[in-house]
């Protein structure tokens, strides 16, 4: 696995490579042959995103370097569960298919999209407990 973390601060490159190192070993542990870069910078319209640059398990994430340490770490968490989807092609970005079933996103409400349902409901739960393992609780 290769994690490459570019712009932001010293602390938030730190705490970005960190987090996307939990959540690789969280959520696939397997997956031995990932390549993930890190753009901590000024994201319009959103906290984040998630790009598969190829089928090679290649992806960049573009994070939004202005949010506070804590939303900045959830959103690195939330863009790894979209890591996940689509390194186990639950998720195909080229046709929103999702399990198999494809989906419209300008016709269904983003809340309502399942992979967005998934990512924001593990965001907060692999936050807390990164934050747990690494004794980060108290801050």
């Amino acid at each position: 696995m290769i994690v490459n973390v570019v712009g932001g601060t010293k602390v938030q490159r730190k705490h970005a490579k960190s987090m996307v190192e939990f959540c690789v070993k969280t959520l696939m542990p397997k997956m031995l042959t990932l390549d993930i870069e890190v753009k901590l910078c000024t994201v319009k319209d959103a906290l984040g995103y998630c790009l598969e640059l190829d089928s090679n398990r290649e992806f960049e994430l573009e994070i939004d370097k202005t949010q506070p340490l804590r939303r900045l770490l959830e959103t690195v968490a939330h863009e790894m569960v979209h890591v996940k989807q689509y390194a186990r092609r639950e998720l195909h970005p080229s046709t929103d298919a999702w399990m198999g079933k494809t989906y419209n996103p300008k016709k269904i409400s983003y809340w309502d999209l399942p992979w967005e349902i998934e990512a924001h409901g593990r965001e907060i739960g692999l936050f807390i407990r990164y934050c747990e393992t690494h004794k980060l609780s108290k801050y």
